[in-house]
């Protein structure tokens, strides 16, 4: 249900919609869902339509908020001004030059609870495969910083790959974690954000540089939908599968790429992949 409504943020999804939908009558959907998910169908679709308007407007510079606003749901842009300030604490336009990323974490609590209710998601060794991976040459973004944080470094990185002509239909994108997801001090958290490069890179003041993801031998985890938290998938390959497996890990991080990207494909159809390198 959670996948249809995230398919139909452009439609009508009023109660009666989306109960006749899951083939309940109003009032027995309406309890049953906020008493699985924490919060009312209304609430929900809410959200889903807010974070996916706060993607565009701090991600994707090029749609204009009025746009943004009437696929929010709102009639006039004023409207959706008033909610999102309600909700973020800053005007569509405040947010998408300078966003507060802690509030917009804390705004999202309820909808990543309820979708981690029914996302937990169950690996087998079937889901593993084993691949020769070539090497690839990358441009790096370094975050270094608390996750809260993470979100003006992926503006940065996004806005000069964009410059760079480095698009993500023709150059991959990667992630490459130095550290664990919720280290004891938030200020140690360290990711690599990279994207597959051709040329060398031009001097440029964002603090870019060239590296390599090394090639070799990686066992390989596709995930589906909700890609925001990979956390459950890595801990399944180093806790569950590598232990199982035989197979040593080699000496560099876990990494994803990111094959398909919220807010162009609805969340429960993005799809990253997981490597980890092994000897």
């Amino acid at each position: 249900m959670l996948d249809y409504i995230d398919q139909h943020l452009d439609v009508d999804l009023d109660l009666e919609t989306v109960s006749g939908v899951a083939a309940f009558s109003m009032y027995h959907f309406h309890r049953q869902f906020t008493a699985i998910f924490g919060l009312s169908v209304h609430r929900y679709v809410q959200l889903a339509r807010m974070k996916r308007a706060s993607y565009r407007l701090a991600y994707r510079h090029a749609q204009n908020v009025t746009d943004i606003a009437m696929d929010a749901g709102y009639d006039a842009p004023d409207a959706f001004a008033r909610a999102f300030r309600q909700r973020f604490g800053q005007s569509p336009s405040s947010f998408r030059k300078s966003p507060d990323w802690e509030l917009w974490l804390a705004a999202f609590g309820p909808l990543d609870n309820a979708r981690s209710k029914l996302m937990q998601k169950t690996f087998t060794t079937d889901d593993v495969t084993i691949r020769d991976v070539p090497a690839t040459p990358v441009a790096i973004m370094e975050h270094r910083g608390a996750p809260a944080t993470l979100g003006a470094t992926i503006q940065r990185f996004i806005a000069w790959r964009t410059a760079a002509g480095l698009h993500p239909k023709t150059s991959p994108t990667f992630n490459v974690w130095r550290s664990e997801r919720r280290p004891a001090s938030p200020a140690d958290y360290s990711v690599d954000l990279c994207v597959g490069i051709d040329r060398p890179i031009e001097a440029n003041g964002e603090g870019i540089k060239a590296g390599e993801i090394p090639g070799g031998r990686c066992a390989v985890l596709r995930v589906v939908g909700y890609t925001d938290n990979l956390e459950p998938a890595v801990l399944y390959l180093y806790r569950d599968w590598l232990p199982a497996s035989g197979e040593e890990a080699r000496d560099f991080p876990i990494y994803c790429q990111r094959l398909s990207f919220f807010p162009e494909v609805p969340e429960h159809e993005a799809v990253a992949e997981l490597f980890l390198p092994l000897k």
